[in-house]
């Protein structure tokens, strides 16, 4: 699996420390030595459900946009947390389709997605973590999804073939690499023409403080490595993507100011839907 450049990253550590730290909580997630964090997240003062809970309450659930019978439809415990949004709010997914998920842990959005494209359609989840793709993967067979598989890989490295997916979905991961611009060119490359990204994730208002910035714990929950809107915007725009549309979520100051003990994080942080459309051939 090719490794990231050691280029500079937004946030303070080089990219090859900031894929460690990562993977490593990923990693530690799998292994169930916190079942309660989340998808995007590893430590009890970030971005979800807090180390005393066993699953997120119902409120958590109703602020990230999933619905009680999201929730109740997929069986395990694919479902490590709730990240910072729901992708299939606005995905749109249609019968048929194939779906690719960027960071897809133990496989919850996964799931859900196949419910939406149903038998004829295929869900595709990449993950860096060998152990986070073991639990989905295990979470698959208790869910009896057949149009579910589960790669091993980068974000940055899709192991996917060139306009093979329709659409694109992720929640909160994005933000955790070290190369958003390569992750960017990836998803355009295996979108058919006309595909689609549909991403929950953060992104900046102001700057990070400077010892947040290079706070190895910051930067794996989902603080500390997120881009601007602007950024994410430039980025998108100079892969190829059209129609580009990023909108914060207002009222996400209500789970994100408790991701960390020692500072309010929605004063520079905010939860967002991240849309975009590869051209049609012949648009471009």
């Amino acid at each position: 699996m090719p490794e990231t450049s050691d280029t500079s990253t937004e946030s303070g550590l080089d990219a090859k420390t900031q894929r460690k730290v990562v993977r490593e909580r990923y990693a530690s997630i799998a292994a169930g030595k916190n079942e309660a964090e989340s998808d995007c997240c590893s430590s009890d003062d970030s971005c979800c459900s807090s180390a005393e809970t066993t699953a997120p309450t119902d409120e958590t659930a109703r602020q990230l946009g999933y619905s009680k019978t999201e929730l109740e439809s997929v069986d395990g415990n694919a479902n490590l947390g709730l990240g910072c949004g729901n992708p299939q709010a606005i995905a749109s997914l249609d019968a048929g389709e194939s779906v690719l998920d960027l960071g897809s842990g133990a496989g919850f959005d996964c799931f859900l997605a196949a419910q939406e494209v149903g038998k004829a359609g295929r869900v595709i989840g990449v993950d860096m973590t060998p152990e986070m793709v073991e639990k989905a993967r295990t979470n698959a067979s208790q869910n009896d999804a057949e149009n579910v598989e589960f790669r091993l890989g980068e974000i940055e490295h899709l192991p996917a073939s060139d306009e093979s997916i329709d659409v694109i979905i992720s929640n909160c991961v994005v933000n955790l690499s070290p190369d958003k611009p390569q992750v960017s060119d990836e998803a355009f490359r295996v979108l058919r023409p006309g595909g689609r990204l549909a991403i929950s994730d953060v992104v900046l208002t102001a700057a990070v403080p400077d010892d947040v910035r290079a706070d190895p714990d910051s930067v794996a929950s989902c603080v500390a490595g997120a881009s601007t809107i602007d950024g994410l915007e430039t980025i998108l725009t100079d892969t190829g993507f059209e129609s580009v549309n990023i909108a914060p979520k207002d009222d996400s100051d209500e789970f994100i100011r408790d991701w960390d003990d020692d500072y309010d994080v929605s004063e520079f942080l905010v939860s967002a839907t991240i849309t975009a459309r590869k051209p049609e051939v012949g648009d471009e």
